[in-house]
């Protein structure tokens, strides 16, 4: 096995990301402020932006999709190198698979930078740029200069995505797609290097004349060829790196299929994975962080509300709070959890303890502001195989069909209990992440099923309120599961059994916001729950890009 990987499958909600290319068109402050006279105020209102996930000031960010190809052979080394090479590489292998990435996460003297794909005209996707933000903690974050924009022939109609790869000596390397043609998005692969090695900012960057160093071979879609990820050096001392073409399309263009987590077997040339994040999880990254010695997984979360909400608003697209992800001691189990720096954040904690729930109960969690919080709870619950509910062998593989079919407010036996977070006071507005326990023909061990269901999220129209699930790999042998959710205003990531299971969702309530956002823990099963112990924090803002 080779070296560890993070790949994509298949496309993203197609009707925010404009996958056929950018729109570039600008949105100048008059039409924003145009655009926000006719939204309703909840719409707008600043208090849904998030305060503690990264996001700029203003404006939109994202990354794109495609299909995943590999490439291998000698002549990528030389160009990595720095050898002045106008190559195509001769060995291809194509799979059906999807992939994409988040800009450019990267560690570095003392520094962690962040290069990602930024609009510095408007609130939707178009005239790319790479902005650059760095940070000494991964949380509190300064913009400086733009590190990459449109300069060369190779890149004079755009600089889209890509990845940054440190090279033997320490030299960072970026390797990114260039569009070339003014009346076509076709795409070549360039790379830029640190003007100066010394500044430990890496403020400048410059691009050797030799780009670009990768083009389309002839059977390849030029207008669909990006994302190069970050090269590894192979055994045999080649360098190897993947790249985007787009070849098919999820079934349902509104939902994201799945991204994974594996290693890649070099001789085979074959990737083998595990799943992670079940929700509106994008675009993600990882890379090794020395100081810690920690992988690191970064992804990007769309908005879910309208382009022309975006456009009112003044931004879209933010940051996933980066989270350390490792593999179990079984090598079968993708665990996740928020990196620690995170908690430097709490304070103003509060503790329920020793709690039973009983049957269509909620309580609610007082003394903090939660539209700004991090929950954990400790769940316990008795006569599981007993009382859980029949699992529809229709649904068995389908967790988001089976959430969409039993959601939060459907009485089951064990479950659905969990939390209602960014409630209204009286609870029209609320967005539930629970636990629900079936039974499955035939099985001695629970099935888990874990989902996100923001469908009574907002009175706001036009939003898309996906249900989002994933079965939890637990048998529950002593009751006993956990969940932790982070929740800022207009998303919501939780981390179910310890990190086993993991969902991001995108709301955006018009009552609970700010002091009027309420935490409920709820029980919808006619099993009892207890809650062994929840701790609620409010949480500080961090410094974030200037806002």
């Amino acid at each position: 096995m080779g070296a560890l990987v993070v790949i994509g499958v298949a496309c993203a909600w197609l009707l925010l990301l404009q996958l056929a290319g950018a729109s570039h068109v600008v949105y100048t402050d008059v039409e924003t402020e145009a655009a926000a006279a006719n939204m309703p105020p909840s719409i707008v209102d600043p208090l849904l932006r998030t305060g503690f996930h990264f996001q700029p000031p203003k404006n939109w960010i994202n990354a794109f999709n495609s299909h995943l190809v590999i490439f291998s052979g000698g002549l990528l080394s030389d160009c990595i190198g720095g050898v002045s090479l106008n190559l195509q590489i001769p060995t291809m292998f194509q799979y059906n698979f999807g992939f994409d990435e988040t800009t450019a996460p990267m560690y570095d003297e003392g520094w962690y930078h962040f290069f990602y794909q930024y609009n510095p005209k408007g609130a939707v996707s178009g005239n790319i740029v790479w902005a650059h933000s760095v940070s000494r903690d991964l949380i509190n974050w300064e913009a400086i200069e733009t590190a990459i924009e449109p300069s060369i022939p190779a890149d004079q109609y755009g600089c889209w995505s890509g990845s940054a790869t440190t090279l033997p000596d320490g030299t960072p390397v970026i390797m990114y797609t260039g569009i070339n043609r003014p009346d076509v998005n076709y795409q070549v692969q360039n790379v830029a290097y640190p003007r100066n090695r010394s500044d430990p900012m890496l403020r400048e960057w410059v691009k050797p004349e030799h780009n670009p160093i990768i083009v389309p071979e002839s059977d390849i879609n030029a207008t669909q060829f990006r994302d190069p990820t970050t090269a590894w050096l192979a055994s045999d001392g080649q360098w190897r790196l993947l790249i985007g073409s787009r070849g098919r399309r999820s079934l349902d263009l509104r939902r994201y299929d799945y991204y994974t987590v594996g290693t890649y077997d070099e001789k085979a040339e074959r990737y083998h994975h595990l799943r992670y994040d079940y929700g509106n999880f994008y675009a993600s990254k990882t890379f090794y962080d020395p100081a810690k010695k920690r992988r690191v997984l970064w992804g990007w979360a769309n908005e879910s509300d309208t382009r022309a909400d975006d456009v009112a608003k003044g931004w879209a697209g933010i940051q996933a709070i980066p989270r350390t992800v490792w593999l179990d001691f079984g090598g079968k189990e993708v665990i996740q959890w928020p990196i620690e720096e995170v908690e430097a954040l709490r304070h103003q904690p509060v503790i329920l303890r020793d709690t039973v729930i009983k049957r269509g109960e909620h309580v609610e969690v007082t003394g903090i502001q939660t539209a700004q919080a991090d929950v954990e709870v400790s769940f316990e619950v008795s006569s599981l195989l007993a009382g859980a509910e029949p699992l529809d062998p229709a649904l068995a593989h389908d967790a988001e069909r089976l959430c969409g079919a039993r959601g939060a407010d459907v009485e089951g036996g064990v479950g659905p209990f969990g939390l209602w977070v960014l409630a209204s006071a009286n609870l029209e507005e609320r967005t539930a992440v629970f636990f629900r326990v079936f039974k499955a023909t035939g099985s001695d061990k629970p099935v888990v099923l874990m989902c996100t269901d923001p469908t009574k999220s907002s009175l706001n129209p036009d939003l898309y309120l996906p249900t989002f699930a994933g079965f939890v790999d637990t048998d529950l042998s002593d009751g006993k599961t956990s969940l932790r959710s982070l929740i800022d205003r207009s998303v919501v990531e939780s981390f179910g059994a310890g990190g086993k299971t993991c969902i991001l969702s995108r709301v955006y309530p018009s009552l609970a916001v700010d002091k009027n956002a309420h935490l409920y823990v709820f029980n919808n099963g006619k099993a009892d729950v207890k809650v062994t112990l929840l701790t609620a924090w409010q949480m500080k803002k961090p410094l974030m890009n200037g806002a």
